[in-house]
């Protein structure tokens, strides 16, 4: 939720006529990080949840790439803080994956299991 406010902060100082272009691309991508989040965890099986997972994965990717084509276009500077509040929510939506991939792996330990999020380490 703070890197929604961050980038709602950040994108109300972009030029007007980024209205429609970058400035909802990276609110949309920012909103549907949490949103991801909350579908998952409402969901009956831990797969689904795992799904919605990913796609919050997705978003802060998207995010992480807008940020730098917004500081290429010269519509904001360098934000560290910023980037280092990216850094941290990848790190505990990796977190929360792996813990969910674990745990399903201890229910059936026989069963031969892939996680279904690619990567599921990754930073980015």
């Amino acid at each position: 939720m703070s890197l929604v406010e961050s980038i709602y902060r950040m994108t109300a100082r972009f030029p007007a006529d980024e209205r429609l272009g970058l400035t909802l691309q990276l609110r949309r991508a920012a909103v549907s990080v949490p949103s991801n989040i909350a579908e998952g965890a409402a969901r009956r099986s831990t797969a689904d949840y795992l799904h919605f997972l990913s796609m919050a994965r997705g978003s802060l990717a998207e995010i992480g790439t807008q940020l730098e084509i917004a500081e290429r276009l010269g519509y904001c500077e360098h934000d560290a803080a910023a980037i280092e509040q990216l850094d941290r929510t990848f790190s505990r939506l990796n977190a929360l994956i792996r813990s969910l991939d674990i745990s399903r792996t201890l229910r059936d330990p026989g069963a031969s299991y892939e996680s279904p999020i690619p990567n599921p380490e990754s930073h980015a």
